[in-house]
């Protein structure tokens, strides 16, 4: 098998009718396991398909029960839980639409979203309940708990609604990292253009003993789409745990119930780095991790402490896992962020619409494609304005070598343009990530009177490391020796943690403003 093979040999199959809860329930074993939830006390509970299947079965009929038809928007408002995978199964039986928010969500971004979508129901677990009551005073809401238990009293659903697979099935807002949130909405083929990125990252599931897990909220395209969903659709097992991320506490996770595949953020890995997590105890034979650029010492770390290499991949929320590595077919290079994967047409453009090898450029995908969304929920304007021809905009910035290797730069927002050069952040985060003092960063560009923009620098130090001058200038002088002159940052300022999005990503606009 080659790189080449994988593409040349490659054509979508999708048919016209397709359901994702019946694909990711239904047709399964009924004996085989496909959920294992472990709760806050370390309590284990197995459901099988068959379970999964009946009770969304009966949940969809409750909430059929309550008004929910066709092309309804349904608010799921939990972390990782048996109940929000059972949500979602049950909305898209019924052909209505699942809208996942983050449990980090504030009242304010719950307001915008549920008022935006024009949401019928939430679903909430106990602790978001208040929130989305304050959101939204007139939305039904049924709490995860005994109104959730209720629901599932209702006889099974006589039948999945007859879905197209070009029917909307989820309604995902972007991390509005660079204005209001827009929704993402996808179609039940969407599936489908997941599935080549699934089966590179995680080098060819499911065998036998695979059991995958993520940290990622199923809230986010990368938990829910990236690992639930596709491994369902293939008849696997998914772990779930009910507990805030630590490293070390994932690291034993892992080891205890032997999970083979594995879902981390990188924020996640770099956080499991500077604590030393790690061990030789894991059944681990693949790592995918994307959303920001890992770093060549990451990779390295990685084989070290967790014995298993990782394949990096990118996609946004309008158009997922569509570059990516594959370590045991093609090789991988540190840095990259990997080649276009079956299926999927990725290449870089100038502004004008040139194609660039070589030169940094927009990171643009090719349509018609299934992993592509619909539109961008009641914007027609943004979705025309998102598209260049055939090309799908991605609003990133990357560079395509001679070999189709592709490398993340930056957001286009996030360039900082200093004295005519052009920097993008994303090297001199790597280039400090590379110092021992430094556990987490960021660089974001600032005013210059002369320069017009240069880097500055917020860093989150290493347990036992103190801030000051001398580490100041240690810092400036390990980028100045390993990159430039002009990409040294400015300024360094010393915090405790940096301001994320609830997918996880670094703010930059946040520290740009600070």
């Amino acid at each position: 098998m080659t790189y080449a093979s994988l593409r040349e040999g490659f054509a979508w199959s999708i048919p016209a009718e397709f359901n994702m809860g019946t694909a990711c329930s239904d047709v399964h074993p009924p004996e085989a396991p496909g959920l294992i939830a472990v709760d806050a006390a370390g309590v284990v509970a197995t459901y099988t398909f068959g379970e999964l299947a009946d009770r969304s079965d009966r949940i969809a009929q409750g909430m059929r029960d309550r008004g929910i038809r066709r092309g309804d928007r349904v608010a799921v408002v939990a972390p990782q839980s048996l109940e929000t995978a059972l949500t979602h199964l049950a909305v898209w039986k019924l052909g209505a639409i699942s809208l996942p928010l983050a449990s980090l969500f504030g009242p304010d971004a719950l307001a915008y979203r549920l008022s935006d979508s024009g949401a019928s129901m939430a679903i909430a677990s106990a602790a978001n309940v208040a929130k989305v009551r304050e959101a939204a005073p007139a939305l039904p809401i049924v709490a995860i708990g005994g109104e959730f238990v209720d629901l599932g009293t209702a006889p099974p659903l006589p039948a999945t609604v007859a879905t197209a697979a070009d029917d909307p099935a989820y309604l995902i807002y972007t991390s509005g990292t660079t204005g209001p949130p827009k929704g993402a909405l996808h179609a039940h083929r969407s599936l489908f253009g997941h599935l080549p990125g699934f089966e590179c990252y995680y080098e060819f599931p499911p065998r036998s003993d695979d059991l995958i897990w993520t940290p990622a909220d199923w809230a986010w395209i990368g938990g829910l789409m990236d690992v639930l969903v596709p491994a369902w659709y293939f008849g696997m097992p998914v772990l779930t745990a009910g507990h805030d991320f630590d490293p070390h506490w994932a690291v034993d996770l892992m080891a205890q119930h032997r999970v083979t595949l594995a879902f981390i953020p990188p924020t996640a890995l770099k956080m499991m780095r500077a604590a030393g997590a790690g061990g030789d105890t894991l059944a681990l034979r693949a790592i995918f991790t994307g959303g920001e650029a890992l770093g060549e010492e990451v990779l390295a770390w990685s084989i070290a402490a967790l014995g298993c290499a990782i394949n990096e991949g990118y996609g946004q929320t309008e158009a997922n896992l569509v570059v990516g590595n594959c370590g045991s077919v093609w090789p991988v290079r540190p840095g990259s962020m990997g080649r276009a994967l079956p299926g999927h047409d990725v290449a870089i453009f100038d502004d004008a619409g040139n194609r660039l090898i070589g030169e940094t450029g927009e990171i643009c995908v090719r349509s018609p494609d299934p992993v592509m969304m619909l539109e961008y929920w009641n914007q027609p304007e943004a979705t025309t304005a998102k598209y260049r021809g055939e090309w799908l905009l991605t609003g990133d910035l990357g560079l395509e070598d001679d070999d189709g290797y592709l490398w993340f730069r930056s957001r286009k927002d996030d360039v900082i343009m200093s004295r005519g050069y052009r920097i993008g952040p994303g090297e001199i985060e790597e280039s400090l990530m590379q110092h021992p003092a430094v556990a987490m960063c960021a660089v974001v560009g600032i005013p210059d009177e002369v320069r017009g923009e240069v880097p500055a620098a917020y860093v989150v130090l290493r347990d036992g490391r103190d801030a000051g001058e001398t580490l100041i200038a240690e810092l400036q002088m390990h980028v100045r020796q390993r990159l430039a002159a002009h990409e040294v940052p400015r300024r360094v300022t010393f915090i405790d943690e940096l301001p994320r999005t609830t997918t996880g990503k670094i703010m930059r606009r946040a520290l740009r403003s600070g």
